[in-house]
């Protein structure tokens, strides 16, 4: 149960979410050819406090090509939750996150926007225990509680600060039609 709440409270919180796509975003721009060496001397050689600097550098200089996710980091004016799935979201358009992606994309532009999703692989609880008699049964069948608990899965959709005020009014007038329209369904 800890490590179903730790995933589904902490790994998986939106804003830590969010800083790992501007992370992301900044090294792509930062690094040789938008990845990390494959060497294993040059790969050990990078430390934390180099990119962090680097971060930091970036951050100051509008010029650098990683400023804009280095700013979001360093400033905290990181992208902000638009949207999160819902069950009865789920159950009107199975890709209801991919559909509001792809509508604020149209409307606010690809570079003020984000999509992040997640689902679990595989039970994660399901682990062996041993009986008083000493038989081994799998957890899942000897604990309702565990049975029960639901695959962690996330859906988000990111909007810039620029655009954040403009986009919650428009998500408040649009979100139904959006998650009704098969857009963003894979056929």
């Amino acid at each position: 149960m800890a490590r179903y709440f730790m995933f589904s409270q902490v790994y998986c919180h939106h804003v830590r979410r969010i800083y790992d796509i501007h992370l992301k975003d900044f090294l792509k721009s930062w690094l040789p050819g938008g990845v990390f060496s494959t060497s294993i001397e040059e790969l050990l050689r990078m430390t934390d406090s180099e990119v962090t600097q680097e971060l930091s550098k970036a951050a100051r200089d509008e010029n650098h090509p990683g400023f804009d996710s280095a700013r979001c980091i360093a400033k905290r004016v990181h992208f902000r939750l638009l949207y999160q799935r819902t069950r009865e979201d789920l159950e009107k358009n199975r890709e209801s996150g991919k559909a509001v992606f792809i509508a604020a994309c149209k409307e606010f532009g690809e570079s003020e926007v984000r999509h992040d999703t997640y689902i679990q692989k595989g039970s994660g609880l399901n682990f062996p225990v041993i009986a008083r008699d000493g038989r081994i049964f799998s957890s899942l069948s000897r604990s309702e509680t565990i049975e029960k608990v639901p695959v962690v899965a996330i859906d988000y959709v990111y909007i810039s600060p620029v655009c954040r005020k403009r986009a919650e009014t428009w998500r408040e007038k649009n979100l139904t039609r959006i998650i009704s329209s098969k857009e963003g369904v894979e056929e």
